[in-house]
């Protein structure tokens, strides 16, 4: 049963519905009948709101009839909780349900009294359906097919379509030596959806060997200054300090960049005021650059004319073009379009008017269609309105991206529309945003029996394959784990949610909360990154607006903090402070806010106090408290009486609560420091039979004297509990300390019965050599061991018993007593991500036909190993696109300065031989610890590992998004 696009509330409420006439409310004689009622109405309002999402326009009546009954279902669905919050517990004994009852007696005649009026409310739209005869405003056409297949197909572009000749043109304007004396900066105009951020990347990408330091940064409309300099500065290997100021940024960014020839890339800037602040970090210096892309021409004007640079304005795909980048994203190949579809193609096309996101968007729903009907293109061809070959504009736009967002089947446009609770440009986690999905009631069980999460997983799929959503970051190895929206799609989106009032965005503290209107806001977003500390927000007379409002977002540096006991139905709680100046934020009205389900906290700079114990929250279901900075990890709330919770992150150096054992419902479980918590505790785990994912932390907090003791007993009680988890398909462990994790009493000792484990991470943990039992886990996909010693067999276990792996971590400390061959019969034939940390790389060696898909190769090594650096055969790796070596932290501390530069100058020439004689040109990229060595090749408009985030030795985070 999936989830109507009348916002996202007409099943869920229909649901409540049919539980109130169940037997644990068949007491509830007087409403029975009124319920009833309702329910048949609604089931055929249901109905007709469906056509109207299907239909191709709806006159003003219509659409003011949707508008009424959505409020209705919100009206109704809000009266059921709060009725169910307060009489829905079950009662044993004649005592207790006499006592209940004459309790609750006011509870069910009020609930009486407002379905009452709910039911007039009904027969009075219904009336007026048939009035004005809704029925026949509706105009609906064959609808488009919809892909039934739930897995992603994210599809990367091979190149740039049709734009080869502007990025030569920009690479060699990037690349030449002239005669300025001062920075040139080259500016990219164009209209949105032509692809300025695409093309900006590529040069970005081919350029870095001519520059000393690069970065690449996103502006947006409302850019966040401090975030977008130390974006920057994370980019050029530098510390960035929590309480920085813009002027101490600019300063930092100056200094570093005074004597390097270094290009930046300034994405997506609006207007110049942000220019003329961000530009002051850079100094004019000769043969450097710095390339903007905008669509305002007179800001890209200013920004180039000032600095001695050009302006590029982009141009659309030919006709040609547009039809190679069209019938490739259809059909995979662009000669592969059967001759019946050809001429409806090219009118589809000329609509497109050369616009690649167009192009892109219209192709993803073509290519959802399992058949390929020219009734069902021409359709297509005569939605997408008025040719406009020569004149794209923005409305044109619009309309082709609006299209594709009718044609999204029910179950995804609340889900759809739901991104725009997200700021601009915002990295989105894929596990937040699947949960939220189903905290709001967005998804519904499937036949086939998987559970809420899954199916809103496949949701999450079908929207990266109909290109609504794009990758974050650029990964070839692990399915999408964050998205974004094109800025295009977020104006859709907007549109849509102010239209249907779902979702209430703020951004502007003058702007607030609606007074002196009857608009009842259901979701509400603000963003407050611009708002200055200590400015205090107006609420006044907005009570009524808030008490309705079911999801709350909040983004940015403010420490002010909206009355949140006003928000008594609230389900959905996000909120990310950010902070310089350490106030306390106080939550701990949160405890009382009975109708949370999801509830994730994120605190920086601030101290954020919590409720000590959370045992109302009968309904949550997610809690993630992973990212709190500032709050002691022994005063979190009290987790072990709350019912329902599913999903729970704390951050790192948290006990377990002795009741751990008593959260039935826990499926994901992360963050916990095991050497602190208690045998009982870990004991408990055990107990958590429906327990899917468990990421903890092996660091151990003043253990002193008695370490190897209290190791080898939490150890060997950890993998008694273990044993007893048979429904696992991640675990992970993870420590700072990879010292003592080659103790012989931290080894686990256990022969999993997790069959279906699809990620195992232990890589700090110094084995003997490769478990025979890693051969039974067919189903694993990513693993990271450390091992004392490989043998040939073990490699060849892992290659050829674990065919879905497609990510591989290595750690060998010291020296491998035998070379390390990765042979064409070795297996490994779907890996795309391979790490090896080891001191002499030289024993790895590759031969023909090995590892046929691996794309990325990651290197941890000792620097004085540089001689013996390479690893054999690399011209073997036939899909290798990135290189990136890491110099061990282990001998820094005992060479000098120059010492230090030398080594790195010899290994990464080393590393630019090898890589100047494969086939492949791979990227190559170069570290020591946290210093860039040689220019990093950032993913576009974001800072990230290349490899699966939780792979990497240094990342203490161990329940990161």
């Amino acid at each position: 049963m999936a989830v109507s696009v009348s916002m996202g509330v007409m099943k869920p409420v229909l649901g409540k519905l049919i539980a109130l006439m169940g037997d644990e409310y068949k007491k509830l004689k007087g409403l029975r009948k009124e319920v009833s009622f309702l329910k048949r109405e609604l089931s055929d309002m249901n109905a007709l709101l469906e056509k109207m999402d299907d239909a191709d326009e709806l006159d003003q009546q219509a659409k003011n009839w949707r508008k009424d009954i959505i409020e209705i279902s919100y009206d109704i669905e809000d009266c059921i909780d709060q009725f169910m919050d307060r009489v829905g517990d079950k009662q044993v004994g004649i005592l207790q349900k006499a006592s209940h009852y004459l309790r609750t007696f006011k509870d069910r005649r009020h609930l009486a009294n407002q379905l009452q009026e709910i039911k007039t409310l009904v027969i009075q739209a219904s009336d007026r359906r048939k009035r004005y005869m809704i029925d026949q405003c509706i105009t609906v056409t064959n609808r488009v097919a919809v892909d039934p297949r739930l897995t992603a197909l994210y599809q990367k572009s091979k190149g740039l379509v049709g734009m080869e000749s502007q990025k030569e043109e920009l690479v060699k304007w990037v690349t030449m030596d002239d005669d300025v004396p001062q920075l040139n900066v080259v500016s990219i105009v164009g209209f949105g959806g032509l692809g300025k951020t695409t093309l900006a990347n590529e040069v970005y990408h081919q350029v870095k060997e001519h520059f000393d330091c690069m970065a690449f940064v996103s502006v947006s409309q409302k850019p966040d200054i401090i975030r977008l300099l130390s974006s920057i500065l994370k980019q050029l290997g530098l510390h960035v300090s929590l309480a920085c100021e813009e002027k101490d940024l600019i300063n930092d960014l100056n200094g570093h960049l005074q004597d390097k020839r270094y290009f930046i890339v300034v994405d997506d800037l609006w207007d110049i005021r942000a220019w003329n602040t961000i530009s002051c970090a850079f100094p004019q210096n000769k043969h450097s650059r710095a390339m903007v892309t905008t669509r305002n021409e007179d800001v890209g004007r200013v920004c180039s004319s000032s600095n001695h640079g050009s302006i590029h304005n982009m141009k659309s795909l030919s006709e040609e073009d547009s039809g190679k980048l069209f019938f490739s994203r259809i059909f995979g190949f662009e000669d592969d379009c059967p001759p019946h579809l050809i001429e409806v193609a090219g009118g589809i096309l000329k609509k497109c008017g050369g616009l690649p996101l167009a192009i892109v968007t219209v192709a993803s729903m073509l290519a959802c269609q399992p058949a390929r009907s020219k009734g069902q293109w021409e359709y297509i061809q005569n939605s997408l309105g008025v040719e406009s070959t020569t004149n794209t504009n923005f409305e044109d736009m619009m309309e082709i991206l609006d299209l594709s967002y009718k044609h999204l089947p029910h179950h995804l446009k609340a889900c759809f529309l739901y991104l725009g609770t997200y700021p601009e440009d915002h990295a989105i986690s894929r596990v937040d945003l699947v949960r939220r999905w189903v905290a709001e009631g967005f998804v519904s069980y499937s036949p086939d029996g998987h559970d809420l999460w899954d199916v809103a997983d496949s949701y999450f799929n079908e929207l990266a394959n109909r290109s609504m959503i794009q990758p974050a970051y650029e990964n070839d190895y692990i399915a999408m784990p964050y998205c974004r929206v094109h800025d295009m799609m977020l104006e859709l989106i907007v549109r849509r949610c102010k239209e249907d009032n779902f979702i209430y965005l703020v951004d502007d503290p003058q702007q607030m909360l609606p007074k002196g209107q009857d608009k009842v806001i259901h979701r509400l977003t603000l963003d407050l990154r611009d708002v200055k500390s200590g400015t205090i927000i107006d609420v006044t007379d907005s009570s009524k607006h808030l008490s309705r409002v079911r999801s709350l977002n909040i983004f940015g540096g403010s420490n002010w903090m909206p009355p949140l006991l006003e928000f008594k139905l609230l389900r959905v709680l996000f909120l990310d402070i950010c902070s310089s100046n350490k106030t306390t934020i106080d939550l701990t009205c949160i405890s009382q806010l009975s109708q949370l389900r999801y509830s994730k906290i994120v605190g920086n700079g601030s101290n954020i106090v919590l409720p000590a114990q959370i045992r109302g929250l009968q309904r949550l279901e997610t809690l993630d408290l992973s990212r709190l900075q500032n709050t002691s990890c022994n005063n979190l709330p009290e987790i072990d009486d709350v019912p329902r919770l599913s999903h729970l992150s704390v951050p790192i150096g948290t006990r377990l609560p002795e009741g751990i054992g008593k959260m039935k419902s826990l499926q994901t479980l992360c963050g916990f420091s095991l050497p602190v918590s208690s045998s009982v505790s870990i004991t408990g785990l055990g107990e958590l039979t429906a327990l899917s994912e468990l990421i903890f932390n092996c660091d151990a907090i003043s253990m002193g004297s008695s370490v190897p003791i209290v190791i080898g007993n939490w150890m060997a009680t950890l993998c008694d509990s273990l044993e007893k988890l048979g429904s696992l398909k991640v675990l992970s462990a993870w420590s700072s300390d990879v010292a003592w994790c080659a103790d012989p009493l931290l080894r686990p000792s256990f022969s999993p019965p997790f069959r279906n484990l699809e990620q195992l991470h232990m890589p700090q943990w110094t084995l003997s050599n490769i478990p025979k039992w890693i051969g039974h886990l067919h189903n694993l996909s990513e693993l990271a061991l450390g091992v004392k010693q490989v043998l040939q067999e073990d490699i060849a276990i892992i290659g050829m018993q674990l065919p879905s792996l497609v990510g591989f971590y290595l750690r060998i400390p010291g020296v491998p007593t035998e070379t390390i061959v990765i042979r064409g019969s070795t297996g490994f034939q779907h890996l795309k991500w391979f790490m090896l940390n080891c001191e002499r790389l030289s024993c790895l060696a590759f031969e023909a036909g090995a590892m046929p898909n691996l794309m990325a190769l990651e290197l941890a090594m000792d620097p004085q190993g540089w001689d013996q650096a390479t690893p054999r055969g690399m011209q073997h790796l036939t899909g290798l696109k990135r290189i990136k070596v890491t110099a061990t932290k282990l001998y820094k501390l005992f060479r000098t300065m120059e010492e230090e530069e030398i080594e790195d100058e010899l290994l990464w020439d080393v590393f630019q031989q090898a890589i100047d004689a494969l086939p492949t040109c791979p990227a190559l990229t170069f570290h020591e610890g946290s210093r860039v060595i040689r220019p990093e090749e950032e993913d576009s408009m974001c800072d990230s590992t290349d490899g699966p985030h939780l792979w990497m030795e240094d990342n203490n985070s161990a329940c990161s998004d």
